[in-house]
């Protein structure tokens, strides 16, 4: 990398102030929370089954049958465990088609209300699902999937409005490696979701959603009052001026030209046009955009597997190697840690590069090795968990890359330079593609695993992280030619 470049990213890097601190902790927080409760309600799967099922109410034995009995909302364990499962399914979906609704509201709307608004009234639908039913005994299968669909809609604002917020405040300077570290997020919530469960569990599960669904109602009262959408709100300049002071690292990471050197003048144009007040894009203008397609349909595949992980990893570990739930979920933090660490260091290396698809090919092409070894893991805890992080390194990290910088970089890309108001638009077609994809994929998954085995599963999703591969190998090909470009040209000048 040129001499200048390097000073350029260091001006802009020195030009971040509290602000920009601020504004990376409260979105962090902010979707943490979201996902919190999300963990929140996969602790106490447990102890919601027992209390809709009769032996929950058999507390004496000096209690008729006909009194204990007479609330029970499943005839057994196993019929509560299915519903449980089935309200998984029904928030993914609705999840998912919230995401397409939640990103056109995002850029329409102002972006802090809308998350606000997201965070408080899933607080309340929380509360309502998981506490109120309980202090009322009020038990109805019809209320609880009619409260989790909207629980999914109103959840789903989180994402593209987060992302959109931050693609406002950072440029593509550092993009990779911030927005690396800010997606670990998601994992901070599970964390935080089973510690804030398991503090009030032993008192019921209805006092774990109350918790929950507190800390977030003050979390959205404080993103309402304390979180600024745009440095533009209190005078500072916006990522578009920022981003004139470099040189080639203001090309734009996602580009629709098929020939870069034939694009250089466009950025020259963009520089001199005066910017101007641009209306929100359509959705079926996002979807148009240069990549977003592609990255939606190759995060669909990789969400599902991700997702799988992350739902199926407990189990998948007390079932094959007969490990105690609790330590298997406690092993299981390993390939979360393993995405954190993948996402920092493959959005760091793309930073430098200037291009991420290359970093994602060489990342998922290393992830089919993975999920092989991981297949055949010992039953060693130890290795077991090297293994996982491992894993956790080469999935988790282009997943996480993917949902948020390259989601920014598509919403800030050449064609809808000087606009802010495609961010969340995009953001929600990539998140809302992926979601559809972990939701069926929860159930193939299943499939598999019923009628196959677990090694028919791994095989699944080594064809699912091949299928990322080929969704992008476009793109691929064009950056890897472009930086091979780059490269003979640095050897000829030099």
């Amino acid at each position: 990398m040129a001499w200048p470049n390097i000073f350029q990213r260091g001006a802009l890097l020195s030009q971040f102030s509290h602000h920009h601190v601020v504004v990376f902790l409260l979105t962090f927080f902010s979707y943490s929370l979201l996902h919190a409760s999300r963990k929140t309600f996969s602790n106490v799967k447990v102890s919601i089954s027992k209390q809709w099922t009769p032996s929950a109410f058999n507390k004496s034995i000096e209690l008729p049958v006909e009194i204990w009995s007479s609330n029970h909302l499943f005839p057994s364990a196993e019929e509560a465990t299915l519903f449980l499962g089935t309200l998984d399914t029904i928030f993914l979906f609705s999840y998912a088609v919230g995401l397409f609704i939640s990103g056109i509201v995002g850029d329409r709307l102002n972006l802090r209300w809308v998350l606000s608004f997201g965070m408080c009234s899933s607080a309340l639908v929380v509360f309502v699902f998981g506490t109120l039913t309980e202090w009322l005994h009020f038990y109805n299968k019809g209320l609880y999937c009619s409260l989790w669909i909207v629980n999914g809609l109103l959840q789903s604002t989180g994402w593209p409005c987060v992302v959109a917020v931050m693609g406002n405040w950072f440029g593509k300077a550092g993009r990779g490696v911030v927005f690396g570290l800010w997606s670990a997020c998601a994992s901070v919530g599970n964390i935080l979701g089973a510690c804030l469960a398991s503090s009030v569990l032993q008192y019921g599960y209805e006092y774990a959603f109350l918790v929950t669904a507190a800390v977030q109602f003050a979390g959205g009262i404080i993103i309402f009052f304390g979180l600024l959408v745009s440095p533009e709100e209190i005078g500072l300049p916006g990522i578009e001026a920022e981003e004139n002071f470099e040189d080639d690292s203001h090309r734009p990471l996602i580009s629709g030209a098929e020939n870069e050197d034939e694009a250089e003048p466009n950025y020259s144009i963009q520089e001199d046009k005066t910017i101007t007040q641009v209306k929100a894009i359509s959705f079926y203008q996002a979807c148009c955009l240069p990549g977003v397609i592609a990255y939606s349909l190759a995060y669909a595949c990789l969400k599902l597997v991700n997702y799988s992980f992350f739902f199926w990893l407990p189990f998948y570990l007390s079932n094959n190697f007969g490990w105690k739930e609790a330590e298997a979920d406690k092993l299981s933090i390993w390939y979360d840690v393993g995405g954190i660490i993948g996402g920092t260091l493959q959005g760091f290396i793309s930073d430098v590069l200037q291009k991420r698809a290359p970093v994602l090919a060489l990342s998922l092409l290393l992830a089919v090795g993975s999920l092989v070894g991981y297949s055949r893991s010992p039953n060693d805890k130890s290795i077991n968990a090297l293994l996982m992080a491992v894993t956790g390194f080469f999935i988790g990290g282009p997943s996480n890359m993917i949902s948020s910088a390259i989601s920014a970089d598509l919403g800030r890309q050449e064609l809808i330079q000087g606009s802010t108001e495609a961010l969340a638009t995009v953001t929600g077609i990539v998140d809302g593609t992926g979601s559809i994809g972990a939701a069926v994929g929860q159930y193939l998954v299943s499939l598999i695993q019923d009628n196959l085995g677990w090694m028919w599963v791994f095989y699944f999703f080594i064809l699912m992280t091949s299928c990322t591969i080929l969704f992008i190998s476009p793109l691929i090909v064009r950056e890897i030619c472009y930086l091979m470009q780059r490269r003979e040209a640095r050897i000829l000048s030099g």
